[in-house]
């Protein structure tokens, strides 16, 4: 089997993945190669989706799969591996894989049994991860404490207020940790020569924690 065959048959499986995708979103072929000009590749006309769509153009250049993926509104690794309606893709001439396993190790969760070897590629998108996850609990935590703040502060009732006082108390001590633990982190990080993502709205501050932290 040659690797010619194998990127055809590729690239007619992403294809696949992109038409099914425009037809989801009840796109056109015109109004896809229109939201592409708007992206700045206007050289993807109607024609050139037709052209991929009925397999006679039977390759694709990346920036135009990233202008496509882009334009259809869809993460371009779901296009890439079809998770939840293929079993099995083929990730390289004769090497057929789990459409999970090949997503996750173009991603660069492939189990392995050892931890990644520090400073190596697996390392980095794992840090960037964690990151990610500590963000995503400072954000949950300071939510949660507004919420029950605000709600203590509408709230008639004195018994009602009181207990609501004392949980918004208890998740304002969590959303304090959990800042705390992303400031660190992101000095880690620095500490490695990395450079963290910027911050969301709400939790710029964190950095300037960082700079206060012990």
């Amino acid at each position: 089997m040659t690797s010619d065959s194998w990127s055809t048959r590729f690239t007619a499986q992403v294809v696949r993945s992109m038409r099914q995708a425009r037809m989801d979103a009840r796109l056109t072929m015109p109004a896809v190669a229109e939201r592409c000009a708007q992206r700045g590749l206007p050289e993807i006309t109607d024609q050139t989706i037709k052209n991929l769509e009925s397999g006679r153009r039977t390759s694709i250049t990346l920036t135009d799969f990233l202008a496509l993926a882009d334009s259809l509104g869809v993460p371009p690794v779901a296009l890439l591996f079809p998770l939840g309606t293929a079993e099995t893709v083929e990730v390289l001439p004769d090497r057929e894989v789990s459409t999970w396993d090949a997503l996750a190790w173009f991603t660069g969760e492939t189990p392995i049994a050892e931890p990644a070897p520090p400073g190596s590629p697996r390392d980095v998108l794992d840090t960037f991860r964690e990151h990610g996850d500590l963000v995503a609990a400072a954000r949950a935590s300071a939510a949660l404490a507004t919420d029950r703040r605000r709600a203590a502060n509408t709230t008639p009732a004195p018994d009602r207020r009181a207990a609501l006082l004392e949980l918004a108390t208890g998740y304002e001590e969590y959303a304090e940790a959990d800042r705390k633990e992303l400031a660190s982190f992101r000095t880690r990080m620095r500490e490695r020569g990395l450079v963290p993502p910027a911050l969301p709205d709400g939790l710029t501050a964190v950095d300037q924690t960082e700079d206060t932290t012990p």
